[in-house]
C-alpha cells in the first residue's frame, strides 16, 4: 500500500511525526507531503495567485510552501504521478477538529482533497485539554491510530465520504472506547475580536474564541472526547440539503 501523509500545522510539527509512525506500521511505502509553515485554520484553500514552491526535504518527504489542499495536490498529481497513492492520512493535528471545526480546518480540508480525487483519506486529530496546548497526549494517537486506521480500512469507505478521527485529551491508557459520531455543533458565535493596540498605538485584531456553554449533544463528536473516547465520523463531499432540495423543488414547481 502506498500512503501519503499531510497535515496543516506544518512539516516540522509533532504530530507529522506522530503520524508518520503510524503510517510505517502499515506499510513500507511512505510519502510525506506537508506545508513549509502552519497553515491551521486555512480550510479547504487552493493558491490561485501565488505560485508553489516545493522543497525535497529527504527521500519521500517533501515541503510545499502552500495549503494543505495544495500538498495533496502536489503529491498527487506531480511527486507521485507515475503511481497515485492507495491512501491519504492527514494529521495528526495538534488539537481537535469537531463540530464547525471541520468547516476551517486545513486537516480535515486535505483529506476531503484527497477524498475528491478518488482515494480513500482520512483525517486525525488530537485533542488537549483546555488552556494545555504544550501537553497534547501524543502518545493517545500513537497507541491507537494503526488499530482506528485499519479497521476503517477493513469496513471500507464510500467514494464521496472521507473518515474524521479524534483523539481525546487524555493518555492512551486512559481511553474509554471507540465511538461512531455524528458532527456536534457547539454555541452560535464561537469566534470573536480580540482588539489590540501596537507601540505606536495603531489598532490591530486577533480572532479569538469565546468559552462554549454549550451541552454536547449525544452520539456527536463533541460528547465523545467529552467521555475520553475516540471520535470516528464519515463526512460526505456532497453537502446538499436533500429534503429541503425537495421540498423547493415542489415549491418552484
Amino acid at each position: 500500500m502506498r500512503i501519503l501523509i499531510t497535515n496543516d500545522d506544518g512539516v516540522n510539527a509533532e504530530g507529522l511525526v506522530v503520524l508518520e509512525r503510524i503510517a510505517r506500521a502499515i506499510s513500507d511505502d511512505v510519502w510525506v507531503v506537508a506545508p513549509e509553515s502552519d497553515q491551521s485554520g486555512v480550510g479547504h484553500s487552493l493558491s490561485l495567485s501565488d505560485p508553489l514552491r516545493l522543497r525535497q526535504v529527504s527521500e519521500k518527504r517533501f515541503a510545499v510552501r502552500g495549503t494543505p489542499t495544495d500538498c495533496v495536490l502536489m503529491g498527487v498529481r506531480l511527486i507521485m504521478r507515475d503511481r497515485r497513492p492507495d491512501l491519504v492520512l492527514s494529521g495528526v493535528n495538534k488539537g481537535h477538529n469537531v463540530a464547525e471545526d471541520v468547516i476551517y480546518s486545513g486537516t480535515i480540508a486535505a483529506a476531503m482533497e484527497g477524498c475528491m480525487l478518488g482515494i480513500p483519506s482520512i483525517a486525525l486529530s488530537q485533542s488537549f485539554p483546555p488552556g494545555q496546548r504544550e501537553a497534547a497526549p501524543w502518545d493517545c494517537a500513537a497507541a491507537h491510530g494503526e488499530r482506528v486506521i485499519r479497521k476503517v480500512l477493513e469496513l471500507g469507505m464510500d467514494a464521496d465520504t472521507l473518515v474524521n478521527v479524534n483523539f481525546p485529551p487524555c493518555g492512551a491508557e486512559e481511553v474509554t472506547g471507540v465511538a461512531v459520531t455524528a458532527q456536534g455543533r457547539r454555541d452560535p458565535g464561537l469566534l470573536d475580536i480580540l482588539e489590540r493596540a501596537d507601540g505606536r498605538l495603531i489598532p490591530y485584531y486577533w480572532l479569538t474564541f469565546r468559552p462554549s456553554r454549550a451541552t454536547p449533544g449525544n452520539g456527536t463528536d463533541l460528547k465523545a472526547l467529552q467521555e475520553r473516547r475516540i471520535s470516528v465520523t464519515p463526512l460526505r463531499i456532497n453537502m446538499t440539503d436533500e429534503p429541503l432540495m425537495t421540498r423547493y423543488a415542489r415549491a418552484f414547481s
